[in-house]
């Protein structure tokens, strides 16, 4: 059964100079709970590279709500909140949580496929569209038109 959540623990290499977590590690442990669940749907390196296709980002946002410190264990719940029908352009939102429950942060994410042998963007093929359409939506997801 596929989930939407990762959980991770904050490292000494994830702080910076003031001892709390760095901008970039929230954006890298939204890409590993992303990369994470992915996985978990049956879309893993594996297939990525034999179809040489592979997700790419147009865009990532991040809001900063707390701090977050070394050893901390973080939960990252991910959820489609927009896509088109064949999956081919998606975005995702990543609400990161701090152990006792507070928001710590939202990573909002908008994607699509990349050919990688062509360098151009793709749809997935079918069977990759159906594992896909199995990634938890928000509960403010929209379908996006086709192009």
């Amino acid at each position: 059964m596929q989930s939407n959540v990762y959980e991770g623990k904050v490292m000494w290499s994830h702080l910076d100079a003031n001892g709390h977590m760095r901008h970039s590690a929230y954006a890298d442990f939204a890409s590993q709970a992303r990369i994470a669940i992915l996985e978990e749907l049956g879309l893993d390196l594996g297939t990525f590279q034999r179809l040489k296709i592979g997700p790419i980002l147009f865009r990532e946002e991040l809001f900063y709500l707390r701090e977050v410190g070394i050893n901390e264990q973080l939960r990252i719940d991910i959820a489609l909140t927009k896509a088109r029908p064949d999956g081919s352009r998606w975005s995702i939102r990543h609400d990161i949580y701090r152990a006792d429950g507070a928001k710590a942060a939202v990573v909002h994410v908008d994607g699509a496929w990349m050919d990688l042998k062509l360098r151009k963007l793709t749809g997935l093929p079918e069977e990759l569209q159906v594992l896909f359409n199995h990634m938890t939506r928000s509960e403010d997801y929209t379908e996006q038109p086709e192009k």
